[in-house]
């Protein structure tokens, strides 16, 4: 007697029962796969771009979108800060910031932000270079892994960049003149590396000068200023005029419990134009906003997760009545308690199987299709079919909630009177 082609043929007996319990079984794992598997990509993501910074310095606004533009380059930035302002930070010899790395931000290549900054960048986020050189001179660049596979960009490419950070077609893109060359492209990384285009601060100056109201002459000396650097490492940023703009500074520190640097950014932003934002605890708050929704919809699946459970119970405690005949025959036929409690078991746990399975695709067809918003949107990349560990355990839950359900049906089932039913029928 084949138990499991037994069980299959009493769900299939009547099909639209064990539909609803399946369909509500997959939506609640589906639900709970999918909260899994955005909370597990969202905290990487923000873990792998922490890079150890301790502070981000820019223009006054908001701490929030100055440091998701400044890490995570999503956003606009909160404006610009001229070099004067900040030249503190570069003392090597001041008491609490140990390093700083300046960015420059405005311009972009379809989509991709160009980022003004200097190759110590790569240490801090943990990238490094899978062919090529770092960028040495203006309008050298090196691409992230991203960028290079996508827009199929290798050694020696050229390309011209976009005013703004958003893509906007090629009718409302406005390019800037000057030809970028590909000199270097990073390994994949993990990290927001993968989606930029690194270059010098001075590159971001010189492409903007070159669309100054000033005129064709203005614009022509730059281009002429264009050639001249293209043979030589450009200067030291603490050479360059003090009223040169930079978009912000990211900083890390000496000692980053020392009690100086705990009043550090409190200091710059009552003391300072500057504004002054701890990257930890702005990332905490998207998190404590991230948890407060995701228990919201914990609570819903919790429901889902019972009415799912509860209808499984329903179906398979309502369809004994009609088969108390057949159960008693199978004892009949040499069947034991046993054997008819695994039977109704085995429906149970099929219907968990099966709602587990599909439950899974559901979730990873949301991912999917969010994976490619998100990626149109804000050029970040999420992996769709990736299966966590977490989801073999919810296989585990699965089975148990479809055992669960089935185990009072199954007590009755195995309890069945063989000569009392037999006698009613």
């Amino acid at each position: 007697m084949n138990l499991l082609r037994l069980s299959w043929k009493n769900l299939t007996f009547k099909p639209l029962n064990a539909l609803l319990s399946v369909l509500l079984f997959a939506l609640s794992i589906g639900l709970i796969s999918l909260l899994v598997s955005l909370r597990k990509q969202a905290d990487e993501q923000f873990d792998n771009n922490l890079a150890g910074i301790d502070l981000v310095v820019g223009a006054k606004g908001s701490p929030l979108e100055l440091t998701l533009n400044s890490m995570y380059h999503v956003g606009y930035a909160t404006g610009n800060i001229q070099l004067g302002k900040v030249k503190a930070f570069f003392n090597p010899k001041h008491p609490i910031v140990e390093d700083v790395v300046p960015l420059s931000v405005g311009d972009s290549y379809k989509g991709y932000r160009i980022v003004g900054t200097q190759p110590k960048i790569l240490d801090w986020y943990g990238a490094s270079l899978g062919s090529g050189q770092l960028w040495q001179h203006d309008f050298e660049v090196v691409v992230g892994e991203e960028v290079a596979r996508v827009h199929d960009l290798s050694l020696g490419a050229t390309f011209k960049s976009n005013h703004g950070i958003i893509d906007e077609g090629e009718e409302n893109n406005i390019e800037h003149d000057d030809d970028f060359t590909v000199v270097g492209i990073l390994a994949p990384s993990g990290t927001v590396m993968d989606q930029l285009v690194l270059t010098t601060n001075q590159t971001y100056w010189h492409s903007h000068e070159g669309h100054d109201e000033a005129g064709d002459d203005e614009a022509e000396h730059h281009h002429q200023a264009h050639d001249h650097t293209a043979d030589h490492a450009p200067a030291s940023l603490l050479e360059e005029d003090p009223e040169r703009e930079i978009t912000s500074l990211l900083v890390r520190y000496r000692n980053a419990s020392s009690f100086q640097a705990l009043n550090f950014p409190r200091n710059i932003n009552e003391n300072t134009e500057l504004l002054a934002a701890n990257p930890a605890y702005e990332i905490s708050e998207v998190r404590r906003q991230f948890d407060s929704g995701q228990r919201i919809l914990g609570m819903l699946v919790l429901a889902i997760t019972v009415v799912s459970a509860l209808s499984i119970f329903i179906a398979l405690f309502s369809s004994l009545r009609e088969r108390r005949y057949e159960l008693a025959l199978l004892r009949t036929m040499g069947a034991g308690r046993g054997k008819l409690f695994l039977l109704i078991i085995l429906e149970g746990i099929i219907v968990a199987t099966i709602g587990y399975v599909l439950g899974l695709l559901l979730s990873h067809g949301i991912l999917s299709v969010m994976a490619a918003n998100i990626s149109d949107d804000f050029r970040y990349s999420l992996s769709p079919w990736r299966l966590l560990p977490e989801e073999g355990w919810l296989l585990v839950a699965a089975l148990g909630i479809g055992f669960l359900a089935a185990v009072i049906p199954a007590i009755q089932a195995a309890n069945t009177d063989i000569a009392e039913t037999l006698t009613e029928n």
